[in-house]
């Protein structure tokens, strides 16, 4: 069995920003090129940084947003050029779940399963409350309240 490599497609274009939404635009051949579909997953690296997302649709257009957070990485703003490399992202996205939060989903029967089941983004909403905490206080109580909701059967 051969393993068969992601599709890519490079391509030039300026960041685009409107309100707050900031990112580029994606010709419609580069998509095509990419053949998964009008919303792809995606790999991107923008000037050399790598991040995760998705294409968006937005007017008609193909977007590739730019957070805040790679602009501030990458001193990017509104109407710089740049060199986007877009890859098919064929792996699972993942949420790095911290120790201590693990432990306590595992000392509790059926919570680390129910965490498993969510979705990505409830599994980063739950791990960037604990996270964001400033206290070890906030982060224990952010935990507990996690773990028994998840024993409740509740995702938030």
């Amino acid at each position: 069995m051969t393993a068969t490599v992601p599709k890519s497609a490079t391509f030039e274009t300026t960041v685009t920003a409107t309100g707050n939404n900031t990112g580029s635009v994606g010709p419609p051949e580069v998509i095509d090129r990419l053949d998964a579909g009008r919303r792809p997953p995606v790999l991107v690296d923008v000037n050399g940084h790598e991040y995760r997302s998705t294409v968006a649709v937005m007017g008609g257009q193909y977007m590739i947003g730019i957070s805040a957070a790679i602009r501030a990485a990458t001193g990017l703003s509104g109407g710089d050029p740049i060199r986007v490399r877009l890859t098919v992202a064929d792996t699972p996205r993942e949420v790095d779940v911290p120790a201590d939060f693990a432990a306590a989903l595992a000392a509790n029967e059926g919570t680390a399963a129910f965490f498993e089941k969510l979705s990505n983004s409830l599994q980063r909403y739950h791990v960037d409350a604990i996270n964001a905490a400033k206290t070890a206080e906030t982060r224990d109580r952010r935990i507990a309240k996690a773990v028994a909701l998840f024993a409740e059967g509740k995702q938030r």
